[in-house]
């Protein structure tokens, strides 16, 4: 009896070709690839939220005249996008006629409140403290105020009067930053016209016997 030989069936062995530019997974890969760079490239830039402030290029002093050589760009990124306001963009072209009523150290942010006009710079500046609830909280660097003192009377009453009016914040530390606050107590630091010794004599007296009242105009 014969027996048939065992033929097993082998595929052949075909090579692999590349996709051609007509394979939909061709196009589907390429778009992949796009997406992830667009994407990471927003990413990139979305990750540097930082803007160009002006800054002193050399200590400067009140009074002095600022032009765009006393100030170099600084990229400076804000917690808080309403601090921007407090400053100066170095993208803006710098108004004429600048003085500072303050003083700054080089590399100093400059702040808009130290800036102003010539007859802004013929301020002093001022240091005064106060109660942190007699302040109103909206009073920033750049705020201007009102300084009242009241006067106490015999008989229990009392008067309050405006002594120094529309007066410039040049600067405002919060409470956790003024050293050797006593119960939470604020300081400002005020831009004062020279020329109003009577009335500053009579806020520094009154400051003394906490006589002294901050009206915010804005």
């Amino acid at each position: 009896m014969s027996r048939s030989p065992l033929v097993s069936e082998v595929p052949l062995a075909t090579r692999a070709r590349p996709p051609g530019w007509r394979d939909p997974r061709l196009w589907i890969g390429v778009a992949l690839v796009a997406a992830s760079v667009v994407a990471g490239a927003r990413i990139v830039g979305a990750a540097d939220d930082s803007v160009g402030v002006w800054a002193a290029a050399r200590d400067l002093a009140a009074g002095d005249e600022v032009e765009a050589s006393d100030l170099v760009a600084r990229r400076v990124s804000f917690d808080d996008p309403g601090d921007l306001d407090r400053y100066l963009l170095a993208a803006e072209p710098l108004p004429d006629d600048l003085h500072l009523v303050r003083g700054l150290g080089g590399g100093e942010l400059v702040p808009a409140a130290a800036l102003g006009s010539a007859a802004d710079a013929g301020t002093v500046s001022v240091s005064l403290s106060f109660p942190a609830e007699e302040v109103p909280t909206g009073v920033q660097p750049g705020s201007v105020v009102d300084l009242w003192v009241v006067d106490e009377r015999r008989g229990g009453g009392s008067k309050a009067s405006p002594v120094l009016t529309d007066v410039v914040v040049v600067d405002a530390p919060s409470a956790r930053d003024t050293l050797g606050a006593v119960g939470g107590g604020r300081q400002l630091v005020l831009g004062v016209p020279a020329d109003e010794d009577d009335a500053l004599a009579a806020v520094l007296a009154a400051a003394s016997s906490g006589a002294v009242r901050v009206v915010g105009r804005g």
